[in-house]
């Protein structure tokens, strides 16, 4: 079997994956994504026993159990980029042989759940409510690195890019589907359920102003309004789009849970952001660790 070179595999010198630190018996099955590392503590208070923590740049990393539940919470930082760092290093824990520089026969899959804050784009989703994206919308780009057309929705897409007047100087929007398993298992009547769309940035990718004017200052009254077979965009942030789609080709399970301090369409923000995360987490928590 092919070697994988060592400029497209990198390792530490402990034999560690790159960027994460992190060695294969470090990780659990069950994944937790949450942006910032100051979080990765919030989600472990709960935790019944830690066995394993370490922290590298923006990738904190910490594996304990919860209700006899083995978890894995791990910090990407800020955007989609990050994201194709900690997909790939994670899978690459499972389903290489760091080793040999080999792929492994088996294949192992990931149940990867992300834990984020979101800004609601309906009026009717107020904040400090819970959204379970059943779709990613994705204005990153970075699947189209990738061989990546048969996982998406080229419909779906076409009347976004239609609806919207979308520049084609700009990445073509993708769309990519959730793990229906994970979903089935996260999702309740106290859940709003959508479209999640991924941005590149937080400023002028996500509409708003500052000192530099927009090249499109209408899109995100185009992107609330627009509705594909009963589906609307509910929620905006960083990152689900790059989980959903990279997921996908490697072959895991992804489903993104948004606490929504914000609602863009109203103009409103929640009074306790910290308490909206919080009950999202120990919901999460309780609905992955139910046997």
């Amino acid at each position: 079997m092919k070697k994988i070179a060592a400029s497209e595999l990198i390792l530490n010198p402990d034999g560690s994956i790159y960027h994460l630190n992190l060695k294969p018996e470090n990780i659990a099955i069950n994944v937790i994504f949450v942006g910032d590392p100051n979080r990765v503590p919030i989600v472990t208070q709960h935790f019944d026993t830690i066995e394993f923590d370490i922290q590298k740049r923006e990738f904190r990393t910490t594996t304990g159990t919860y209700k006899e539940t083995r978890f894995t919470v791990i910090s990407t930082g800020i955007g989609p980029d990050n994201i194709d760092i900690v997909l790939n290093e994670l899978d690459a824990l499972v389903n290489i042989d760091l080793g040999t520089r080999t792929i492994k026969t088996e294949h192992t899959s990931l149940n990867i759940v992300r834990i984020g804050t979101s800004g609601s784009l309906q009026k009717d989703i107020p904040v400090d409510s819970f959204v379970l994206a059943k779709y990613g919308l994705g204005f990153d780009g970075v699947m189209h690195s990738y061989d990546c057309e048969h996982i998406m929705d080229v419909n779906f897409e076409d009347a976004f890019i239609k609806h919207t007047n979308w520049n084609p100087r700009k990445a073509r929007p993708y769309i990519v589907q959730n793990s229906t398993s994970l979903e089935k298992i996260l999702l309740s009547d106290t859940i709003f359920s959508g479209v999640t769309a991924t941005a590149i940035g937080f400023y002028g990718p996500q509409g708003r102003v500052l000192r530099l004017a927009l090249e499109d200052p209408n899109l995100n009254s185009k992107i609330d309004n627009f509705e594909f077979n009963g589906l609307k965009i509910t929620n905006l942030e960083m990152e689900t789009s790059a989980i959903y789609g990279l997921a996908k080709l490697l072959g895991h399970q992804a489903c993104s849970m948004n606490a929504i301090i914000a609602n863009r369409a109203s103009g409103t923000f929640s009074k306790d952001p910290y308490k909206t995360v919080e009950e999202l987490i120990v919901y999460t928590l309780n609905k992955l660790a139910v046997k």
